[in-house]
């Protein structure tokens, strides 16, 4: 990551006039102690470039709530991110789902519930439920930078490991997410893994744009396919509103959609942008091992959320589904794979005034 400005000057100088970094940026670690998630650990990274972020270390160092300049980015659940201790065995994803930035959904399974090979697997996996040890959370090289390693294992089964990395370059304004998944196991192991991130008010409002560099989008169930063409159109709240999922298809030269004529080969984009509030972010993520993206599309009254969800396989019904289909991939013992995600926030106008300076066309 390059060197961004805090505040209109350069790292060095801003430290010339803060008696220390964490004037403007720093990583606060707290302890929630009353409510759903009692007796969790919370980080909360602020990087002296408008964007701060929550990351809970006992749900996989996933991100909770995001503010960029003031203003929340991510839809919660009504209890919000809950304690692991919370999360029932195989199932009821729903009641202990909190939302947030980014939950992870894996190792080894992802999407509707299911049975492989006499086993249930419940929807969206384990991971997310998973406490992490916290290896560093601090500053690096102008860079704030958590770390962590997570582990999905079970005696006679799977023993996968995730090493997670989260940096954001102080005075910047984007946090980037690195993991490194490890099949630690003796014998050939199903990794399956989707990344859910979820948007919600202000941010996600009536009029909002949606764009991504994808070719073609399916609609993966009745109401999406019977509406191919409203993937990116969003309404007001609906209290009949049914939820759609559409998948994203992507060719090969796929363009950027911040300079079109350029080919993006590896990275898949999604921005949604706001205009009338002057925000909005993009999501970025490497292809070549997230080949795609889904979208999940819910304008209810209290679930008003779009979800933009990278992932390594092409099925939302499954781990059966996706071994029917022969495209449920694999880590060989002792393999490891990189999954890169990126989320940048841009301003339409200039930070600080109300002119009409586009950043974002």
């Amino acid at each position: 990551m390059t060197e961004a400005e805090v505040f209109g000057l350069g790292l060095g100088d801003a430290r010339r006039y803060a008696g220390s970094v964490a004037q403007f940026a720093r990583i606060e670690a707290v302890a929630e102690t009353n409510g759903p998630g009692s007796g969790s650990r919370r980080l909360r990274m602020i990087n002296g470039g408008g964007l701060e972020v929550d990351i809970h270390p006992d749900r996989a160092l996933d991100l909770g709530q995001a503010t960029f300049d003031g203003i929340p980015i991510a839809w919660l659940e009504a209890k919000g991110i809950v304690s692991p201790h919370a999360v029932k065995p195989g199932g009821e994803f729903m009641r202990t789902f909190g939302g947030g930035l980014l939950a992870t959904c894996g190792l080894d399974t992802f999407g509707a519930p299911s049975v492989d090979n006499d086993e249930l697997f419940g929807m969206h996996g384990r991971i997310g439920s998973q406490p992490a040890t916290v290896e560093t959370a601090g500053i690096t090289e102008g860079s704030l930078v958590v770390t962590g390693r997570v582990r999905q294992s079970r005696v006679f089964g799977e023993n996968l490991l995730l090493e997670r990395k989260i940096e954001s370059c102080i005075g910047s304004s984007s946090v980037s997410i690195t993991d490194i998944v490890t099949n630690e196991g003796h014998l050939p192991q199903p990794h399956m893994v989707l990344y859910h991130a979820n948007f919600g008010w202000p941010l996600l409002a009536p009029g909002c744009e949606l764009r991504v560099n994808s070719s073609e989008r399916v609609g993966i169930d009745p109401r999406a396919a019977a509406e191919p063409e409203g993937w990116n159109r969003f309404g007001p709240p609906d209290s009949s509103f049914q939820e759609r999922v559409y998948r994203h298809e992507f060719t090969a030269n796929a363009k950027s959609l911040e300079t079109e004529n350029v080919e993006a080969p590896h990275a898949g984009e999604a921005t949604l942008l706001n205009r009338e509030l002057g925000l909005g972010v993009t999501v970025r993520f490497d292809r070549s091992t997230l080949p795609h993206l889904f979208e999940w599309k819910m304008l209810g009254v209290g679930t008003y959320v779009v979800g933009l969800e990278p992932a390594n396989c092409e099925t939302m019904s499954g781990r059966a589904d996706a071994r029917r289909m022969s495209t449920l991939p694999f880590l060989a013992p002792g393999e490891s794979v990189t999954h890169r995600l990126e989320f940048a926030f841009h301003r339409t106008r200039a930070r600080g005034t109300s002119g009409a300076r586009v950043l974002i066309q």
